[in-house]
């Protein structure tokens, strides 16, 4: 049996809930092979309300983690937090070199919980490196409005003005995740195409066991792509993927509560 071989370019969270272990979690839920290249490690602090301590992995470890991935050969691979615009402008080159074109780019700005931009210089170096790259596009309300130049994202018609804008910066497609942040009776993302807009309606769950989330989604979409799944299906599965893993989030600490990663095949897969 030989299995779709996927990489995440992304942090580590010590905590498991995000990051590359969120990824990993999901590949393996997904039936591929997840590989993966660390560009910061992410700790939380218990005697600061679990404030977030970011540190940057050197690009020069960067550079070999993703050779030894190529060497092998990947069907898709996605980006999460991204240390440093040396990193972002790695990642760029990476994919012009092994000609990668199933690109998932999840632009992570801040870790859940917080609300800083981790690296300000980061957002230009993905608008102009890695967006135009992208054969998708993951942002949520704030990174959206980040990418787009549009501010703050309170409605649908927001949404779509943020998709059209990050599409002409050469994204194939857009999906924007409205989530439960989104004024609306249901959790909304919006995929565009560059054509058509597609909402994608679910149940929007009254909960804070959502770490996790946006990296889940992400990872559900690049394993689909590289099992072969048209972008549309992609979403779409990765939809219902991350929504079941936030209907049975659970409490870590205090503080915390990841989605559960497993919820997806568990629960819903097999009904």
């Amino acid at each position: 049996m030989t299995l779709k071989k996927t990489l995440t370019l992304a942090g580590s969270d010590s905590s498991g809930g995000a990051g590359i272990q969120a990824d990993l979690k999901t590949f393996q839920e997904l039936g591929v092979y997840g590989m993966t290249a660390l560009t910061s490690i992410v700790t939380m602090d218990p005697n600061n309300d679990w404030h977030h301590n970011v540190f940057p992995i050197d690009v020069k470890t960067v550079d070999p983690q993703l050779e030894t991935i190529l060497s092998v050969g990947i069907d898709a691979m996605k980006t999460g937090m991204l240390g440093s615009v040396e990193i972002i402008e790695l990642a760029a080159r990476k994919i012009d070199e092994h000609k990668l074109d199933k690109v998932v780019i999840d632009p992570v700005m801040v870790c859940k919980g917080e609300d800083e931009v981790l690296q300000p210089e980061n957002t230009d170096a993905m608008r102009e490196l890695l967006v135009p790259r992208a054969t998708i596009v993951t942002p949520n309300l704030f990174e959206a409005g980040q990418l787009a130049k549009t501010g703050p994202i309170k409605t649908i018609e927001d949404m779509k003005e943020a998709a059209v804008k990050i599409h002409d910066l050469g994204a194939k497609n857009v999906v924007i995740k409205g989530g439960k942040q989104l004024v609306h009776e249901k959790a909304v993302d919006l995929f565009y195409d560059g054509k058509d807009f597609t909402l994608l309606e679910g149940e929007k769950f009254e909960t804070t066991y959502n770490h996790g989330a946006g990296c889940t989604f992400a990872a559900a979409i690049t394993a689909e792509l590289a099992k072969g799944s048209s972008v549309k299906e992609a979403v779409s599965t990765a939809k219902k993927f991350v929504s079941a893993a936030i209907e049975h989030g659970f409490k870590l600490n205090q503080y915390v509560g990841p989605v559960m990663h497993g919820a997806y095949t568990r629960f819903v897969a097999n009904k």
